[in-house]
């Protein structure tokens, strides 16, 4: 009975989620370039989740800004180069320099051609200058001084790859296609380059690509190990340096299985699955994806400052400033970060990310053997994590209340990503989560807008059965979340305002009946905005010209008396604006007075069975009542008690008295909010120092000295109604002095 009736309940909710997970596992299967580009985005994020660690085995070598200004403008002549390398192999002892430049021209820049051309021609007939020429090209042939400084050096030198030009000398390449055995090996094919004149190349120990393949995002995700130029297969920078750095005798392919037994991946390399690195250590294997190329695990942010690599200035190292520790028995790499070098790469980890840095994780991931990889059964995980997860929230969204429904997706979608960083981090495996992540996302929409569209049907039915009883804010609210509020009666601490308008009756009898509805209108409104839209009060209800309202309930402040003040001395302003508006267009002036009271008070529904109101009871209550009248009484227009101000002590206050009510024993001191405490003005602060000294000489039946004092007040503050009271007071205290018990209380006589 109970399945049926969850069935009935929630079945079709439940075959909506399940609907959404077959069309996510068939999207996972058919894939998309969306889906591609999304994926791309997250493994960008997560890249960015690992945290940097200074490998010191590898050191840039950094062309900056620094170098520029002592060395001068860049490409530099050979000759400088010459210095470098010779600092770095002879006196530093570097164990690999690989160079992100490359020289496909020779280097005149000596002007020894020039000479050469001179002798030969305008010249020619100047007796020994051939041979004093020939003493002199070893200094000045900057090539050949490159050259030598890099002969028997572990040297690589860097070049590009492109679709047009064929310029320079290729090195030797890893292998050719003659040494697959007739197997095809899907590669990167180049039909140009732009290599080193030959003298350097045969210089060097090898040379390695350095061209950046980008996504179609322009980001640098992945690299190339290996790029086919011709029948050729040549190796990457990175892979180059690590040979020589590893001091291998050769790059070859290693291949695995049949056709038949070949996974997807190594069936587009035609079996090659690694690449080997014969060392007098032995046998170094690197994996390959597909058309031989590794996804590059950016570590830090790049640059100087990106904390994966150590960076150096090439000035220091031609000053040979660099402590020697730093480079002995390391790879180097020869990069700029420069501006308008043009070596800035868009990365996962930074926009602006130095080109030679590419080469540095790459040589780090080749050191550590440790490649970040997809896995021939990704696909099959990925579609297990949607089936699995799919159908759990199909299931737990269809029957749990909102709160519960947001906890459960929170944990389903913490879980995904938890799992997917810890393959990623720990087991180096890159698998795709966009699917998951949509279908998550989709799950929860879904099931959000079909529980929006009950529960507003829902929260219509509570409106129809309680808008007779309670403000329409209030239903609002409590159709939003019915379980959170209740209409059942209560004891809170609250804050109570009352507003009247001074002399309504005189204004209502100036006034035609459609100017007075006007008028009082424009009046209701603006203090209700005041209330309830400002500071987050509830309207209780309109008593002709009063407004009453209160604050702490249905939803509670902890600041509900903060908020009761601030609405009053808003309401003030609205008061004087409005004011203005109303003498302009020939109506009655408009001045209002405020009572705000804080305490213990009854909040509910309560009425008869005829008519029932969401309102507050209680003597607290019926004390704010009165203050509202005493305003008027003390010349002021607010007027709160003493629990209000102990409760809301961001503002200035005037005392104003010690009063009693009708009905209480009790006496309560009652204040006037001035304004905020926060950038009150110096002179408010001094006139109520004043004041409050008066108060305290007339409590202390000092009359002589309070009346002085008053009088110098009034003097400055002629129009403060509260001083003209407190003036005749003395005046009646001087003629009739209170009894010898008198406690400085004032008995309000009027309700």
């Amino acid at each position: 009975m109970k399945l049926s009736l969850a069935l009935r309940k929630h079945g079709a909710r439940f075959l909506l989620g399940v609907l959404l997970s077959v069309a996510a596992a068939v999207l996972c299967l058919a894939g998309s370039d969306t889906i591609a580009r999304f994926d791309a985005m997250l493994g960008d994020w997560r890249m960015r989740f690992d945290a940097p660690q200074l490998d010191r085995r590898i050191v840039i070598v950094d062309i900056d800004e620094q170098s520029l200004a002592r060395v001068g403008r860049f490409p530099w002549s050979r000759d400088v180069q010459a210095r470098l390398v010779r600092q770095l192999t002879s006196h530093y002892g570097v164990a690999a320099l690989g160079f992100d430049i490359s020289f496909p021209e020779a280097d005149t820049s000596s002007g020894y051609a020039v000479l050469q051309g001179l002798a030969r021609g305008e010249l020619a007939g100047v007796a020994g200058l051939p041979a004093q020429l020939e003493k002199l090209r070893p200094a000045m042939d900057y090539d050949g001084l490159f050259a030598d400084a890099m002969r028997g050096q572990p040297v690589v030198l860097g070049y590009s790859i492109s679709e047009r030009q064929k310029k320079g000398v290729l090195p030797k390449p890893a292998f050719s296609v003659a040494d697959l055995n007739g197997r095809s090996v899907t590669a990167y094919v180049a039909r140009g380059y732009e290599a080193n004149i030959a003298p350097l190349q045969a210089a060097a120990q090898g040379a390695g690509i350095f061209t950046a393949l980008t996504d179609a995002d322009g980001v640098v995700r992945s690299a190339t190990l290996l790029a086919r130029i011709g029948d050729g297969y040549y190796p990457s920078l990175s892979l180059a340096t690590v040979a020589v750095y590893l001091q291998a005798r050769a790059i070859a392919p290693r291949f695995t299985g049949t056709a038949d037994t070949l996974s997807a991946r190594e069936l587009a390399n035609g079996g090659l699955e690694h690449l080997m690195l014969f060392t007098p250590r032995g046998a170094m294997a690197i994996p390959v994806g597909e058309a031989l190329s590794t996804t590059v695990q950016y570590r830090g942010t790049g640059g100087p400052d990106g904390g994966a690599f150590r960076y150096v200035s090439a000035s220091d190292v031609l000053a040979g400033t660099v402590p020697p520790a730093l480079l002995k028995g390391v790879i180097v790499l020869v990069g700029t970060t420069a501006p308008g070098l043009n070596d800035i790469r868009a990365t996962p980890v930074s926009a602006e990310y130095p080109g030679v840095e590419v080469h540095a994780n790459l040589i780090k991931s080749m050191l550590d053997g440790r490649f970040k990889a997809r896995p021939d059964y990704a696909l099959a995980f990925e579609l297990l994590q949607i089936v699995l997860s799919g159908l759990l929230l199909a299931g737990a969204l269809a029957v749990l209340p909102p709160a519960g429904a947001m906890l459960t997706t929170l944990v389903v979608l913490a879980a995904s990503i938890a799992i997917n960083l810890y393959l990623y981090t720990v087991h180096d495996l890159v698998l795709g989560g966009a699917v998951l992540l949509l279908l998550i996302a989709a799950l929860f929409i879904v099931n959000l807008a079909w529980g929006y569209f009950f529960e507003v049907r829902k929260g219509r039915a509570l409106v129809a059965r309680f808008g007779e009883y309670v403000a329409p804010e209030l239903v609002a609210e409590m159709a939003d979340d019915p379980q959170r509020y209740t209409m059942e009666g209560e004891n809170r601490e609250l804050t109570v305002l009352f507003a009247d308008v001074r002399g309504f009756t005189a204004i209502s009898e100036q006034l035609a009946p459609a100017a007075l509805r006007e008028y009082i209108n424009e009046y209701l409104t603006a203090m209700s905005e005041d209330i309830r839209d400002s500071h987050g009060g509830t309207l209780d209800k309109y008593i002709g010209d009063a407004v009453m309202a209160f604050w702490g309930a249905p939803v509670a402040f902890a600041d509900h008396a903060r908020r009761a003040v601030a609405s009053a001395l808003l309401m003030q302003q609205s008061a004087a604006r409005l004011n203005q508006q109303f003498c302009a267009r020939g109506w009655p002036a408009l001045r209002i007075g405020i009572g705000i009271n804080t305490g213990a008070m009854h909040v509910g529904d309560m009425g008869s069975r005829i008519r029932r109101a969401y309102t507050v009871m209680g003597d607290s209550v019926n004390l704010a009542a009165r203050l509202e009248g005493a305003s008027k009484l003390y010349g002021v227009d607010i007027v709160v008690g003493e629990a209000t101000r102990a409760a809301a002590p961001d503002f200035v206050y005037r005392e104003l008295d010690l009063i009693r009510v009708v009905g209480k024993q009790e006496a309560v001191a009652v204040f006037e909010p001035r304004c905020l405490l926060a950038g009150a003005p110096a002179a408010e602060l001094e006139q109520l120092e004043r004041w409050h000294a008066v108060l305290a000489r007339l409590r202390a039946r000092d009359w002589a000295a309070a009346g002085a004092q008053l009088a110098r007040l009034q003097a400055d503050f002629s129009d403060d109604g509260l001083y003209r009271l407190y003036a005749a007071r003395l005046e009646r205290y001087r003629s009739l002095p209170p009894p010898d018990d008198w406690d400085g209380v004032t008995v309000l006589q009027s309700k």
